[in-house]
């Protein structure tokens, strides 16, 4: 496996088989894991093209697997990177963490794509849903 991110919060690594396996750390990992779980879940249901389908989740291990979306981006326009997310948004989720680094290119389709969604908020639920 290539690891791609080690961090306080959180290790992720790509498999062989083209798979980014996930594991949460840190301060409130059970809370984070779970919310990207929902997340995730939520936006595969409303069939959002750009981001990565959750294949497998680990309650007791904090992880996760899921499809690849392709290769980070290095350098992307700010008015391209905004309406990227804004256009997340039109599945119902706001990202919450807005940033280059949660933005991947996925060489198959041409497609920008979103990625990390642990501190995303869906939106139609009222809070503390």
């Amino acid at each position: 496996m290539n690891q791609v991110k080690d961090t306080a919060r959180a290790t992720v690594r790509i498999g062989y088989d083209g798979r980014v396996y996930k594991q949460f750390r840190g301060p409130k990992a059970q809370e984070r894991f779970a919310n990207e779980v929902r997340v995730l879940r939520y936006l595969e249901e409303k069939k959002c093209p750009f981001v990565p389908r959750l294949l497998e989740s680990d309650s007791d291990q904090l992880k996760i697997v899921t499809t690849s979306c392709g290769a980070r981006v290095e350098h992307l326009d700010s008015d391209r990177l905004i309406e990227l997310f804004n256009e997340l948004q039109a599945y119902g989720v706001r990202h919450d963490d807005a940033e280059l680094r949660n933005v991947t290119y996925r060489q198959t389709d041409g497609r920008f794509c979103l990625i990390d969604f642990e501190f995303s908020t869906i939106l139609d639920e009222a809070p503390g849903e």
